[in-house]
């Protein structure tokens, strides 16, 4: 994985929710951009997935991004 992979889904307009596959299985999803930091060096970043609670991953770790898909907007007749 790419720290520019990673701000592209971040810096994405119009945001996209994403999910991190982790090598060892496990997911972090973020839900807005303000939820994910990128370290200064790009090898870790910092996901807050419920309040103050967050995780420090290493990017060298990470195997996927999931984007989801943005719902079409309904058309008004």
């Amino acid at each position: 994985m790419t720290t520019d992979e990673l701000r592209n889904c971040r810096d994405a307009v119009p945001f996209q929710p994403f999910t991190i596959h982790m090598a060892d299985g496990r997911t972090f999803r973020v839900q807005h951009r303000d939820f994910m930091l990128i370290s200064p060096t790009g090898r870790t970043i910092i996901v807050y997935t419920s309040g103050d609670i967050h995780s420090v991953l290493d990017t060298m770790l990470m195997t996927e991004l999931s984007v989801e898909a943005v719902p079409a907007a309904s058309a008004i007749t």
